[in-house]
């Protein structure tokens, strides 16, 4: 009987002590690349991810965040996301070099509020129109799509109508969307980075240029550029992407998990941005910028150019046409 007990205790033990080992074994680590620095919202919205699967996964899958590019620049990352180095990543339209129609996800003139474009983008059919085809072509997988602000123009001088736009020297990002747009809005685009822009406008190199509100409260871009149009021509959206074989190996149950976080960061993306959108306002008028609405005439202007410049999917995106018509169904 003592050696039985004996050999009781022994295989208790043995079992206690294998327990962490089993446990540790059993969690999975997940990698999230990223470009913006910490507090933006696409590093709170991965963060708020991590934190919803870690509780829906009792555990199981512990989410790493790395913003800021400190797993490298875009084009790094997304490469390492497709080779299943990390299993996933948040990024923009950087993807539409897999895929043109991904870079419908930032259309001018598309969308005329963060409501419309949360109906067609957060479980609408715009949103799975623009993605057809995009998995079997990337080894990606979209989870979702979150804003990260629409584009306004600042300006050292006020903008009334279309014809004090039209031949600005205004930045743009490098991107052939972007400075299709500028083309046809009239405006001489200068490509450069954004870090650049500050140096710029006080050498007169350029006039101005259009940055999501956060992004021009954060550079103080109202200092030097005092006047701000809300011409929302661009609404620049991001998605969390995921290594389509890991997505595969997962269970059904898992893949719900994943599925619902993306959803519910998503959410909290749309709520968070209406208040930063808002706190922004608040924080460029008491720095003393000028907050004006474009007229009925000059935001008829914007939308003409900006259906001008759709003019570049027809060519690139087969389904371009559908993907524009169900964006304005849910107007």
């Amino acid at each position: 009987m003592k050696r039985i007990g004996i050999a009781v205790c022994a295989l208790a033990a043995a079992i206690c002590v294998s327990a962490p080992a089993v446990m540790a074994q059993d969690k999975v680590e997940i990698k999230i690349a990223g470009m913006k620095p910490e507090g933006e919202p696409e590093t709170l919205g991965m963060q708020k991810f991590g934190e919803i699967l870690g509780k829906l996964s009792n555990g199981k899958y512990d989410v790493k965040v790395f913003p800021n590019s400190q797993l490298g620049k875009e084009d790094a990352y997304i490469a390492n996301t497709r080779k299943g180095t990390i299993q996933m990543c948040a990024t923009g339209t950087q993807v539409s070099a897999l895929h043109p129609a991904m870079a419908m996800l930032e259309t001018p003139m598309m969308f005329n509020s963060l409501d419309h474009a949360r109906r067609a983008m957060n479980g609408g059919k715009t949103f799975d129109l623009i993605n057809e085809g995009f998995i079997e072509k990337s080894g990606l997988r979209t989870l979702n799509a979150f804003p990260l602000g629409f584009r306004h123009f600042y300006t050292k001088k006020p903008l009334k109508s279309m014809d004090d736009v039209k031949g600005l020297r205004m930045r743009v990002p490098n991107i052939p969307l972007y400075i299709n747009f500028a083309k046809e809005a009239g405006i001489s685009g200068q490509p450069m980075p954004f870090a650049e822009v500050p140096a710029a406008l006080d050498q007169g190199v350029i006039d101005g240029g259009d940055s999501p509100l956060a992004d021009i409260v954060a550079l103080k871009m109202y200092e030097i550029t005092p006047n701000i149009t809300l011409s929302g021509h661009i609404l620049v959206i991001h998605s969390l992407y995921i290594n389509e074989e890991f997505y595969q190996k997962l269970s059904d149950e898992e893949k719900g998990w994943f599925n619902q976080a993306a959803r519910e960061s998503a959410d909290y993306v749309w709520d968070l941005m209406a208040e930063v959108e808002k706190k922004a306002v608040e924080d460029i008028t008491k720095g003393g910028g000028t907050i004006s609405e474009p007229n009925e005439e000059f935001r008829k202007a914007l939308q003409e150019a900006g259906a001008r410049s759709w003019k570049l999917f027809y060519d690139t995106v087969p389904n371009a046409k559908e993907i524009l018509e169900s964006a304005d169904a849910y107007k």
